[in-house]
């Protein structure tokens, strides 16, 4: 097994595990009502979980060399925030709150733009409410989604 097909082959596990997890915690959660949205995106997840395992194992996954060290290193700042986001700062502060930081700080440490410069903080300030204005309306308007309410929101 070439280095690539084992990465390949490792994401893949990684990715049906947590798949299952999910499909998992969503189908047993209470009231039920409440978990539709969550169960149905959840079953779309494992689906193509199931098909990338698949592919990976049969070694039909033949894209790109793997994950260089330099790569790693330039994600896991981001994987650092998106991590205290899912485990801490969505209960805590409340969805809404705590995506709207969370993107922020994405944004931020990945913006090529110069942290001092006050344009780019303009175009990263009106982005984060673009796009939490269409989570919002996506999440509480549209599909009603129970989401994590917090000490704010």
């Amino acid at each position: 097994m070439t280095a690539s097909r084992l990465q390949h082959s490792l994401m893949a596990t990684a990715v049906l595990a947590l798949a299952a997890t999910v499909t998992w915690l969503s189908f047993t959660q209470e009231p039920a009502d409440a978990f539709l949205f969550p169960r149905l995106i959840s079953v779309v997840f494992l689906s193509l979980a199931l098909w990338n395992f698949a592919r990976a194992m049969f070694g039909m996954a033949r894209v790109g060399e793997g994950i260089s060290a330099d790569l790693v290193k330039k994600i896991l700042p981001g994987l650092f925030v998106a991590i205290v986001f899912v485990f801490f700062a969505a209960k805590s502060l409340g969805f809404y709150v705590s995506s709207t930081i969370t993107f922020l700080l994405i944004h931020t440490l990945y913006d090529p733009t110069s942290p001092y410069e006050l344009k780019g903080w303009l175009r990263r300030i009106v982005t984060t409410a673009v796009f939490m204005s269409v989570i919002y309306a996506l999440f509480s308007l549209l599909l009603k989604v129970q989401t994590p309410r917090g000490m704010f929101f």
